[in-house]
């Protein structure tokens, strides 16, 4: 009886996930940013839910949803570079200068950057085919969002 229940329970957790979409990358790499420092923070989480609502024009269960199923596919996907391609490949420059944004909006939500969350924010950046003036615009932006 034990085995059933711990196969279910397994087969719960080990449903299929969506294949990632650029929407369903950023909602990624958001949460990658955000662990990137070995902490996930609730300032983070709530900053990932209204970035994936704004962006996305969800409601705020239905951005939760979306961040939940990222954060399992962040647990269960490939490296950042796939990701990150996924959204190169698929989004003009100001669509990937407004992920960027986003992202730095989670790695300044918290406070100080750490030196994981820069160095994340900087590889997906080049990843993105990005230079360091729109990195630089996207930090500005995302500082003016915090406040």
């Amino acid at each position: 009886m034990l085995g059933k229940l711990l196969s279910s329970f397994r087969a719960h957790h080990d449903a299929p996930l969506p294949q990632p979409d650029p929407q369903m990358a950023l909602g990624v790499l958001m949460v990658r940013v955000a662990k990137s420092d070995h902490s996930y923070h609730l300032a983070e989480i709530q900053r990932i839910d209204r970035l994936l609502a704004r962006l996305f024009d969800l409601n705020p269960v239905e951005a939760a949803k979306m961040r939940a199923t990222c954060e399992k596919l962040d647990a269960r996907a490939p490296n950042t570079d796939t990701f990150a391609a996924l959204i190169r490949t698929e989004l003009d420059h100001e669509h990937r200068l407004s992920a960027l944004e986003a992202l730095c909006e989670v790695m300044l939500i918290d406070g100080m950057p750490h030196v994981e969350e820069i160095e994340e924010i900087h590889a997906t950046r080049v990843i993105l085919g990005l230079d360091e003036d729109d990195l630089r615009d996207a930090l500005a932006r995302a500082r003016t969002a915090i406040g």
